[in-house]
């Protein structure tokens, strides 16, 4: 058996692993192939995905408000957020760009999945919360706050020291 056999079929079983645990709490996925596990949205949960930048600043907002909250990255610069089922995109958010809510059956890629510049992975596991989905209030929230503090430092990007400012070698 070559190296790249044993290593798909130790991935696929990885993969397949990964589908159980989900189905195992309730969130529903369909394993499309030896590389992907899909999450389905509209019924146990649905996803917002938004840009990284936006991911970052919404990550270190939920951590200020005390939530610890499953999160997803792609190496194509998303993040994906597991939501409670139903809600709406607020009206603030409806024009950013790469800022979606997958909802009514829709389904979005969940790591371990591959894609043909990475992986999906997670930057905070279901796991460290029990599988529990959070509130869509409290990410749609997150979200539209992100968003306004992304433009506040887009519009006033702060102070920069002019060179010759800067102490180079003092001791």
């Amino acid at each position: 058996m070559s190296g790249w056999d044993s290593y798909r079929t130790v991935y696929c079983a990885e993969l397949r692993a990964a589908a159980r645990e989900f189905d195992d709490h309730g969130w529903p996925v369909v394993v499309q192939d030896d590389s992907t596990v899909l999450l389905v949205t509209g019924t146990a949960l649905d996803v917002l995905e938004v840009p990284a930048a936006v991911g970052k600043l919404m990550c270190a907002v939920l951590r200020d408000a005390g939530a610890v909250v499953p999160v997803a990255a792609t190496p194509t610069g998303s993040f994906f957020y597991p939501v409670t089922s139903g809600a709406a995109l607020p009206v603030e958010l409806r024009d950013v760009g790469g800022v979606r809510l997958h909802t009514a059956g829709a389904t979005v890629l969940a790591p371990p999945s591959t894609v043909p510049d990475g992986w999906v992975h997670w930057r905070v596991s279901p796991a460290l919360t029990g599988y529990r989905v959070p509130s869509a209030d409290l990410i749609l929230s997150a979200a539209a706050d992100s968003v306004r503090r992304r433009n506040d430092l887009d519009r006033n990007p702060g102070a920069q020291r002019p060179a010759e400012m800067v102490a180079v070698g003092v001791r």
